[in-house]
């Protein structure tokens, strides 16, 4: 079992609380990051750019982490020309999986995302063969950061089939929305989240192309410590989402109304809930015995 812990992008919304929770599970925590120096919510600090291969590899070095989080990377695209969105996604990871495998560091988990699919920041309509979604759909990306995301997983295929300087076990871990209590309440319980409702916010095209999907941090991050803890051999992806969608409209009806030539083979929740995700965990469930707990409704 890993017992240090190095995590790229430690300053960020979600690297916080990764940080937070694997400090507290017992593991040493080093944050690598480019911003400030914050040290509260791990127990070392190296600032590392991450887009410069040596700098990298020397920070990680000096870490003496076992396992590495990668989430240092632009997270939405809407601030950074398309070049620099996608260099932070592809180049970053591959700088984390080179230096991982270089150091002999067995373990390293991927923040890729529900992007890329070829959802969340398309202009277009997202591509929906059947419903839920699984690892097994395919991917239509076209935007810059969803491109990167798809790629980072490709570079991850790669050093998987290395059998030499390469970590043995690679998650991409596939995040959709995460939102913390305070952001559920204003989103989820505060709005009208009616198929009605959507359709008349600011945000449904955004929410149709990510499946109306989110997971809760407590989650998410019990996911990151899965996967840090994970003994398969290769590289893998997962989608992750919380057990249901952010809307009020039972999920078949989304599917039919929303998504009318997809095939929806959705059922209903082990408790009766008729609106379960549109976007299937049971892979993570299979390989890192991870089930989402938290849903917007417990606040309502």
């Amino acid at each position: 079992m890993p017992e240090s812990v190095a995590v790229t992008g430690g300053n960020g919304r979600i690297g916080k609380h990764v940080l937070d929770h694997l400090t507290t599970a017992g593991y040493r925590t080093v944050n690598l990051s480019r911003g400030k120096c914050d040290e509260a919510h791990s127990d070392a600090y190296i600032k590392t750019d991450l887009l410069d291969a040596g700098e990298l590899y020397g920070a990680l070095a000096k870490s003496d982490a076992d396992t590495v989080v990668h989430l240092g990377m632009i997270p939405t695209p809407d601030q950074t020309p398309g070049y620099r969105t996608y260099e932070s996604n592809v180049m970053s990871s591959y700088h984390v999986l080179e230096a991982a495998g270089e150091l002999g560091i067995d373990t390293v988990a991927l923040a890729s995302s529900f992007s890329a699919i070829g959802g969340g920041f398309e202009p277009d309509l997202i591509t929906v063969d059947y419903l839920p979604i699984d690892e097994d759909h395919r991917l239509t990306p076209s935007n810059p950061y969803a491109m990167g995301k798809q790629t980072l997983e490709i570079a991850a295929d790669g050093f998987a089939r290395r059998s030499t300087d390469a970590p043995e076990t690679i998650t991409s871990l596939r995040f959709p929305w995460v939102v913390d209590d305070d952001l559920a309440q204003e989103t989820f319980v505060e709005a009208d989240r009616t198929l009605a409702g959507l359709r008349n916010s600011d945000h449904f095209h955004t929410q149709r192309n990510t499946l109306c999907g989110y997971v809760h941090v407590t989650d998410a991050v019990a996911l990151v410590e899965a996967a840090i803890e994970a003994s398969f051999a290769g590289h893998e992806r997962l989608w992750v989402s919380a057990p249901d969608t952010s809307a009020e409209t039972p999920s078949a009806e989304l599917a039919a109304e929303l998504y009318s030539d997809a095939d929806y083979r959705g059922q209903t929740g082990d408790d009766g809930s008729p609106y379960t995700a549109l976007i299937d965990t049971t892979k993570a469930e299979r390989l890192l015995g991870w089930e989402p707990t938290w849903n917007w409704r417990q606040l309502a």
